[in-house]
């Protein structure tokens, strides 16, 4: 198969690299607006099967062209390309997977494509990193184990391995991705009810092997399409994992007004965001750079099963490659939306349309591709 990644950056990169390695992909195409950025990752990964290609994304046409020559694409752009992409690669005739980003109904917007991707004979999929992305893929295997389903409790965290204030915190994506995360409202199932929940509260503690005590809460965009897939279930909740202490500080901030997107103030006669401002502050002080990261995951699936209440705990701790010197972060999200987009390539996924990830990937197949890449998830069943 011939697959196409839109962006060199981090996950773009990572994303190229699995793809090389993997048989069944005979070339790859890596695409950005800077043609030299392409050309920078094309020659580090030194592979003969990928080439560097200069496509800018916001230009229809140009992408269209482009997308034309690949069976598969993978969507590594910032969020707001996502719409764009899909649209362009079903008028293409061009299976396409995205990294998500369900802030401002991005991923909605994506989803009514389906009936033109279904004439189309494309599969759309949007959301596939690790928050939405794993964590869907994963809820919807326990709760395909299940007759029927009554909570998903969600846990995630990328974090340093070795904390260091001032926030414990080193960003291993978009920080502006991230203060949206942590200003906008939550949306959540409560006692069967759809609920909203200000981000940054709840706080609970959490316990994960070599790591002590951590604190979970609410950000939002972690529930993604779980919300429209099981809208009758009891309990939805999605909390972000960092170490103790954390939330308090950033819910600081935001109740000071200094991270939502449209904040401003006037300085001398000017126009100021306050989030630019914190962005530039912050930005340089929470680098990881060559520090090892870990992204830590747990997924609650619970129902009844042979009328028996049972519960699916899905697991996961991953590190940095240090030899690779790849993140933690990178590896579970690159190798997620290459796994999903070789399982259609390949003809391991067949429905047609968009379809969110816990209605289409296969959780058994795709545990064991993750595995094969050292992102080992593990599964506990209980009996209550």
């Amino acid at each position: 198969m011939k697959v196409a990644v839109l962006g060199s950056g981090l996950m773009g990169k990572e994303a190229a690299r699995d793809l090389v390695h993997s048989p069944g992909v005979t070339h790859v195409g890596l695409a950005d607006i800077h043609q030299q950025r392409a050309e920078a990752v094309v020659e580090a990964l030194n592979s003969p099967k990928l080439s560097a290609c200069q496509v800018d994304a916001g230009n229809e046409h140009q992408l269209e062209t482009f997308l034309r020559d690949y069976d598969v694409v993978i969507n590594a752009l910032f969020y707001s390309f996502n719409e764009i992409v899909a649209r362009t690669a079903v008028r293409a005739g061009v299976h396409s997977v995205d990294l998500g980003g369900h802030i401002g109904h991005i991923t909605d917007r994506v989803l009514e494509l389906d009936e033109e991707a279904k004439k189309a004979g494309v599969t759309i999929i949007p959301d596939l990193g690790v928050a939405p992305g794993m964590i869907n893929i994963l809820s919807g295997y326990g709760a395909g184990k299940l007759d029927s389903l009554t909570g998903i409790k969600l846990f995630v965290g990328g974090i340093p391995v070795r904390p260091e204030p001032p926030l414990e915190y080193n960003h291993v994506f978009s920080m502006e991705g991230l203060l949206d995360h942590y200003s906008d409202p939550s949306t959540i199932i409560r006692k069967g009810k759809l609920e909203e929940v200000e981000s940054l509260t709840e706080i609970e503690s959490i316990y994960f092997d070599r790591f002590g005590p951590l604190e979970a809460f609410h950000t939002s965009g972690g529930t993604s399409t779980l919300l429209q897939s099981y809208p009758d279930i009891d309990t939805l909740e999605y909390k972000t994992i960092r170490y103790p202490g954390h939330a308090a500080k950033m819910k600081l901030l935001v109740d000071l007004n200094l991270t939502g997107a449209g904040s401003e103030v006037e300085v001398d006669g000017r126009k100021v965001s306050t989030r630019k401002v914190l962005l530039k502050s912050i930005d340089p002080l929470l680098e990881l750079k060559e520090k090892d990261d870990a992204v830590l995951l747990r997924v609650l699936v619970e129902g009844r099963k042979a009328e028996v209440d049972q519960s699916f705990c899905y697991e996961m701790i991953t590190y940095k490659d240090r030899e690779a010197n790849v993140t933690a972060m990178a590896r579970a999200t690159a190798n997620t939306i290459s796994v999903a987009a070789q399982m259609i390539g390949s003809g391991r996924i067949t429905k047609r349309g968009v379809c969110p990830p816990e209605r289409i990937v296969p959780g058994d197949l795709y545990i064991r591709e993750m595995a094969k890449r050292g992102v080992v998830i593990t599964e506990k069943n209980q009996k209550v």
